[in-house]
């Protein structure tokens, strides 16, 4: 009953937002007679479900148009893996460092993950993260420069690399449409930042299993330029033991 109950009040709380594409924590608590510590956990539950976006003191809501809705389609995809991915990819990073975070629904996870952690920098062109991170008082967020791009809610462009050539920070985080054992790590974007690779001292490759054995359209790196790729247990043996005579591998649980 206490289950059904709260699936109806999670679904109120999105058409709300749906309605109003905004709106606070305690203007939420406030229609539904509930406290604002049910509410945050309600939008907790959407924001990882991939529904909402988290805001400073609220929650807000895209009003999707045709390839806009490509980046909420792939966030939902693989979500499990993204999510246990993230949280691998997350504890690598300690307290005191810093890190440069690719744009792309896996990165966007970890962002989620390092919300709870203390004096941690993160640099990125992804703006999802941005905004995932814009509450979080002890993570220091630094964007780059660059051209906004809707469908992939981030930032493109000469500005991006010139702002990346700048930085060498302690981790790359970055992903990746597909991993190739001829042709390497490969993406669909003809805009992927590759200055982003020369920006740290680790590059991690985060990507889920349903990506490994496959191509994409351009070449972003070799597997073998990577330090360490983080993927989830569902990836089959003989591929796992192809990518561990080329790099370090971590399955995430």
């Amino acid at each position: 009953m206490k289950e059904n109950s709260e699936n109806s009040r999670l679904e109120a709380v999105l058409q709300l937002l749906r309605e109003n594409t905004t709106a606070s924590i305690s203007e939420i608590a406030d229609q539904f007679h509930v406290s604002q510590m049910t509410i945050r956990r309600d939008v907790q539950k959407l924001a990882e479900a991939g529904q909402v976006i988290r805001i400073p003191g609220g929650a807000r809501i895209e009003r999707w148009h045709g390839m806009e809705r490509s980046f909420l389609e792939r966030l939902e995809k693989m979500s499990p893996a993204k999510r246990s991915i993230g949280r691998a990819a997350a504890a690598l990073i300690q307290d005191g460092q810093s890190v440069v975070l690719d744009s792309g629904t896996t990165t966007l996870y970890v962002a989620r993950e390092l919300r709870a952690r203390h004096n941690i920098s993160v640099i990125t062109f992804s703006l999802a993260a941005l905004e995932e991170l814009a509450s979080a008082e002890e993570i220091r967020v630094e964007l780059t420069g660059g051209v906004y791009r809707a469908s992939s809610h981030d930032l493109i462009g000469r500005g991006v690399g010139d702002s990346l050539k700048s930085i060498y920070a302690d981790y790359v985080l970055f992903g990746a449409a597909a991993v190739s054992f001829d042709r390497g790590v490969m993406v669909h974007d003809p805009d992927a930042q590759r200055e982003m690779l020369q920006a740290g001292r680790q590059k991690v490759l985060l990507v889920d299993s349903s990506k490994i054995g496959i191509e994409a359209t351009y070449r972003l790196c070799g597997i073998e330029e990577c330090d360490l790729i983080v993927t989830d247990s569902m990836i089959p043996e003989t591929d796992l033991a192809r990518l561990r005579k080329l790099t370090q591998v971590r399955i995430a649980d």
